[in-house]
């Protein structure tokens, strides 16, 4: 009840579809601030979650003087090859389609335990609803995971670009962006960012400790 908020659905993932090719994070930025143009905001801070984080440090990048802040779970600033090899390496898969669209029951609970620090008892029918309703457009996701990934030459997102504040909240027990990556990204964004993790958490922190992520994200939007 404190703020204005706005949820876009990013491309592909929601009902939102071009028929454009384009499928970097640089292209949903755009997207993003195209809309947000159309209906009269200028300014705002920024909320993003795993891929979402992503693009809102590419529109962070962007246009600076739209985004006056930044609270980011769950993401990197941008998927190198480095960062990507890592991580798949801590869940023991070798490439991301595998994990994020998977095309069984044993897949999807596979996801959502990896994806947590306790995941717990559910039904069968929970993850076949759940294998039927999420993914849809996999073609187009499965393009979306490829463009997201550049080699280290390629990085054009640098720590240097970024003015805002950023609160970083994380679970302490991320194991697809461990602490050592998300360590690494504080310290590189330096006296800018502030870094929080949240215990008993794993990357799907807003599920798992929803009052204490909400705590926290309304604590730092309070002070923006």
């Amino acid at each position: 009840s404190d703020f204005d908020v706005y949820v876009p659905n990013l491309i592909f993932l929601g009902d939102s579809i071009t028929d454009r090719p384009e499928r970097s994070t640089t292209f949903q930025a755009e997207c993003l601030v195209k809309g947000l143009m159309k209906i009269g905001v200028e300014k705002f801070s920024l909320v993003g979650f795993t891929y979402g984080g992503m693009v809102g440090f590419k529109l962070a990048q962007l246009y600076p003087h739209m985004v006056e802040s930044m609270v980011i779970s769950s993401a990197v600033i941008e998927m190198t090859e480095s960062v990507s090899n890592a991580s798949l390496k801590n869940i023991g898969f070798t490439n991301w389609s595998d994990f994020l669209l998977p095309k069984t029951v044993t897949g999807v609970k596979v996801l959502l335990s990896t994806g947590t620090h306790k995941w717990p008892w559910l039904p069968k029918f929970f993850y076949k609803d759940f294998l039927e309703v999420m993914f849809d457009n996999r073609k187009e996701k499965e393009q979306i995971l490829e463009a997201l990934v550049v080699s280290d030459k390629d990085a054009t997102i640098t720590p240097s670009n970024y003015s805002q504040r950023i609160y970083l909240l994380y679970g302490d027990d991320d194991r697809i962006f461990n602490k050592k990556i998300s360590d690494n990204m504080k310290e590189k964004l330096g006296k800018n960012a502030t870094i929080q993790y949240v215990k008993n958490a794993g990357h799907l922190l807003q599920i798992e400790q929803p009052s204490t992520y909400n705590y926290y994200l309304k604590k730092f939007l309070s002070n923006s």
